[in-house]
């Protein structure tokens, strides 16, 4: 499948790329507020430095940072835009966001940082060829290829329910259903295989969904029903976990923003 683009501004240099299991994104980090996403995130700054604080008390200066998947922390640049790398935790075994972690937070940290802001510059080449595999993400980004992780066919088949954000909402009680397996055992499963529970998991890639639209003048309301959100309220309070800003915030920050979508096609908006 060809990479889908989307750019109101090219030229800007803030640019994202979105696929199933990873994002890379140049651009505004909003106001510093804590947040908490569900994947694993490389912060680098672009030029200047960043800081970083973490629930768990980490306190962090310099060209890159690091946090865990659904950790809360605060993030800020003293430049006014920053590079942020997103690796989905399911995407790999278990242990592989650690070791990266380590790696890129040792001797070689100002390597991996230029090496990441090389991986920008070539972003704006990506509408010009076919969708990026995790291998070649993570080579441009880190140097190597991660593993992959195997996950249970039934596990698989939930995932991908859960990534249509079309028709109802997908439950647990009824990837159970399809999986031949009771919703105890099902969410059992889900997690043993993910490392996530259901719940969290659908909650997650909901907010990350929204991604798929930041640069776009849009109806909110109806985004937040077209992705399965219940209502605005719940819509605003889970997306500000997550990224914490609220979505009016996103949206406004991003309209110069250049969206590459490469793997995954995003379901139709609806327009205001």
């Amino acid at each position: 499948m060809d990479a889908i683009v989307d750019t109101q501004n090219p030229d800007s240099g803030h640019r994202m790329l979105i696929t199933p299991e990873r994002v890379f994104y140049a651009g505004l980090l909003g106001r510093p507020r804590e947040r908490c996403p569900g994947a694993f995130h490389v912060y680098v700054a672009i030029r200047d430095g960043l800081h970083l604080s973490t629930s768990d008390g980490q306190q962090v200066h310099g060209e890159l940072a690091v946090t865990m998947p659904n950790l809360r922390h605060t993030i800020t640049s003293e430049y006014r835009a920053a590079i942020c790398v997103a690796i989905e935790p399911e995407s790999v075994p278990d242990g592989t966001l650690e070791a990266v972690a380590r790696r890129l937070q040792g001797p070689d940290a100002h390597l991996f940082a230029n090496r990441i802001r090389a991986a920008y510059a070539r972003l704006a080449e990506m509408q010009y060829r076919d969708s990026i595999s995790n291998a070649e993400f993570d080579t441009m980004c880190f140097g190597d290829a991660l593993p992959q992780r195997v996950l249970d066919p039934r596990v698989v088949r939930a995932i991908a329910r859960i990534g249509q954000f079309s028709g109802e909402p997908v439950t647990a009680a009824g990837c159970a259903a399809e999986a031949s397996l009771s919703p105890s055992r099902f969410l059992h499963l889900f997690k043993e295989e993910t490392g996530i529970s259901f719940r969290s998991f659908r909650a997650w890639k909901r907010a990350r969904h929204l991604l798929h639209f930041a640069n776009q003048d849009i109806n909110l309301a109806h985004l937040a029903q077209d992705i399965g959100y219940p209502d605005s309220t719940h819509f605003s309070h889970s997306i500000r976990r997550f990224y914490g800003l609220k979505p009016r915030a996103i949206f406004s920050g991003s309209r110069d923003l250049a969206i590459y979508r490469a793997g995954q096609v995003a379901s139709e908006p609806v327009l205001t």
